[in-house]
């Protein structure tokens, strides 16, 4: 196996010995891509469960695709990692079972979704932590990742014009994302009274006349990275800005506060607190706050009381909202301190402090 594959192998031998399985079923898209460092089993995007399942012992690793899925992912996806195929005909899906159950026979196996046809418990939720603590090689394409998303968020945002629909702003975001090389996970937007009105806004004919707001929830190599940006045509009301200046503050509180042995509970309180001081204190119930993150858009998202503990090299995407303002972008914990993953660029900013951390954040584009 390659040298990156090995290392999850070894992670996944461990759990195996650990829970008395003999072997683990992989189907999910954030599973499979992790295990196999970026390779995608999906076809649909908008699925959560792919189509080529990944059987994972202590001495093997073996996909089960029929013969459309295979030829891309031996040439495409898998070639050199050592991952092997089991390929059957696409008109013939009871071949793929037959194939699985012969293969997976008297063995005591966990699977991520239900496969056909095969006996098999559901894989328990510890599995999970498996994902979360990212290598090096994941952190630096994570890091190119997030500042590609940035790239496309930032350009579709100067690129806009007064009178846009959503609609075209969502196609000036999407195009941008895909030039990068990146897959579309989730694309929000939301001009003028919308921003208020929703905090998901999915796209819609409404045109922005005075304000917008772009969302952006990017994969690539299986990884995800969120981020979301303002722009405002002429300058913004000073109601808005203050408002967001507030929201700044507390997603400086949620990052300063995202520290390995955290727990996700008292980085939630120190949102809270934060509220409250900008004169906010309700807004932490109209809208989630973000959590970890990787493989998924949010592996856990915080609550009130969340015993869950952030770990090193662990990927975090807050996402504090005052109506009428957001702010978001992913960033990795460590033990030196909060990085976000996605260098400065010439977008405005402005400071969000709490408590003695200070930490610069995307401002309102006036354009």
């Amino acid at each position: 196996m390659r040298e990156d594959i090995r290392n999850k192998h070894s992670r996944v031998c461990e759990y195996l010995s650990e829970n008395g399985l003999d072997a683990v079923l992989l189907s999910r898209r954030c599973n499979f891509s992790w295990f196999t460092r970026g390779a995608h089993n999906h076809v649909g995007v908008a699925c959560d469960v792919g189509v080529s399942p990944l059987l994972v012992t202590a001495e093997q690793a073996v996909v089960f695709a029929n013969n459309i899925e295979a030829t891309r992912l031996e040439a495409e996806e898998l070639s050199g990692s050592g991952v092997a195929m089991h390929s059957y005909p696409y008109d013939a899906p009871q071949a793929g079972a037959t194939l699985l159950e012969d293969a997976t026979r008297g063995m005591r196996i966990a699977a991520d979704a239900p496969a056909a046809g095969l006996m098999a418990e559901p894989l328990a939720r510890p599995w999970d932590r498996l994902r979360w603590t990212l290598t090096a090689e994941e952190i630096e394409a994570y890091r190119s990742l997030a500042t590609d998303t940035v790239a496309a968020l930032e350009s579709a945002c100067r690129e806009a014009e007064p009178g846009m629909t959503e609609w075209q702003l969502a196609g000036l975001l999407s195009a941008g994302l895909h030039a990068h090389g990146c897959n579309v996970w989730t694309l929000l937007v939301a001009a003028d009274d919308r921003i208020c009105a929703h905090r998901h806004p999915l796209p819609t004919g409404h045109r922005a006349e005075r304000c917008f707001m772009l969302v952006a929830g990017a994969e690539r190599s299986g990884l995800i990275t969120s981020h979301t940006r303002l722009a405002h045509f002429g300058p913004a009301p000073r109601e808005l800005q203050d408002r967001h200046a507030a929201c700044a503050n507390v997603d400086a509180a949620l990052i300063g506060a995202t520290r390995p042995g955290v727990a996700l509970g008292r980085i939630f309180a120190e949102a809270q607190e934060a509220y409250a001081a900008g004169g906010f204190p309700d807004e932490w119930k109209r809208h989630h706050q973000g959590g970890s993150c990787g493989y998924l858009p949010r592996d856990v998202k915080a609550a009130p009381g969340s015993a869950e503990a952030a770990l090193a090299s662990q990927a975090f995407a807050w996402n504090p909202t005052v109506t009428g303002t957001k702010c978001e972008d992913t960033m990795l914990c460590t033990a030196d301190g909060p990085e976000l993953l996605a260098d400065a660029t010439d977008w405005p900013t402005l400071t969000g402090e709490w408590k003695g951390f200070a930490i610069r954040r995307p401002d309102i584009l006036q354009r």
